[in-house]
């Protein structure tokens, strides 16, 4: 029998990834027809169909998704054993594959600048995405480190915390509730409030804070991003919850007011995210290690 080759397994992963040939082809820097021919060339060898077409969308069957199962375990440790021999030169010729999730981008961006001027030489890759999208690279192995909010459990991931976090409630300088102390939650019940999309660790946060008190949000308007939140209030669309480290330039230019709620600000954590059967490479570890250390 013939056997599989490196190549057919990564060429399948990629197909199954975006559950599209031209999409793979694409991101491989290949022909449409040279990626088909890989797959079908697997599919001959082991007897059996790895996709179907219903429609003009292509799903895995079951043998694809064994395949899918098995491809992502040998890219992965392939992937591992090219950065762990590239690394055994000195971290200085390392790469480090890192997400972090929007609400965190602010600081992640300063620590990766301090760490950058302490070792030059090491390759960055950095994804800024949402919270969903972060897990997703986590679980597929397709990056090292992720910095995120509390990790769910039960999804093999080791977390470790090195910041807090401060949720706290904005608003327009001008808004009646700016020059008020000690503004009571009840009086937040009646304002409209912007939030992030639904799975965003913010938005999770806010919710659990005030069904524990029995109150629930007046939600106006439901926003991907923390930029357009902020930019929102400020226009007078209503009240948001957001890290307080997300709006230095806002407060020092006074564009927002943080408003003085009780029970505020809400205490989150910042965590550095591997998965635990992840074997760092020197650069990656280095970075958790300068992470863990730099904490402020």
């Amino acid at each position: 029998m013939r056997r599989l080759t490196l190549r057919q397994f990564r060429v399948f992963e990629a197909v199954a990834r975006h559950l599209s040939f031209s999409r793979a082809a694409a991101e491989l820097h290949l022909s449409q027809p040279a990626v088909s021919m890989q797959v079908r060339g697997i599919e001959n060898i082991l007897g059996l169909p790895l996709t179907e077409q219903l429609g003009k969308k292509i799903y895995l069957t079951e043998a694809g998704r064994e395949v899918l199962h098995a491809s992502r375990q040998i890219t992965a440790r392939l992937d591992d054993l090219q950065a762990n021999l590239a690394q055994l030169r000195g971290m200085e010729g390392g790469r480090l594959n890192l997400a972090v999730t929007t609400t965190v981008s602010a600081v992640a961006t300063d620590i990766l600048a301090r760490f950058r001027g302490q070792h030059p030489g090491v390759s960055i890759h950095l994804d800024v995405s949402n919270r969903e999208s972060v897990l997703g690279q986590l679980a597929a192995n397709r990056i090292d480190l992720a910095i995120m909010g509390q990790v769910p459990g039960g999804l093999d991931l080791e977390a470790t915390r090195f910041m807090d976090n401060p949720l706290v409630v904005i608003a327009p300088p001008g808004h009646p509730l700016a020059r008020r102390k000690k503004v009571s939650l009840r009086d937040l019940a009646s304002e409209p409030f912007l939030v992030r999309e639904a799975g965003s660790g913010t938005r999770g946060a806010m919710e659990r804070f005030f069904a524990d008190r029995g109150l629930e949000l007046r939600t106006s308007m439901e926003m991907s991003s923390n930029e357009a939140i902020k930019q929102a209030v400020q226009a007078g669309l209503g009240l948001g919850i957001l890290s307080l480290q997300t709006l230095e330039l806002e407060l020092a230019l006074k564009r927002l007011a943080v408003l003085d709620v009780e029970g505020f600000p809400i205490m989150r954590h910042w965590y550095v995210v591997h998965r635990i059967d992840k074997r760092l490479s020197p650069a990656a570890q280095g970075f958790k290690e300068f992470v863990l250390g730099s904490a402020h």
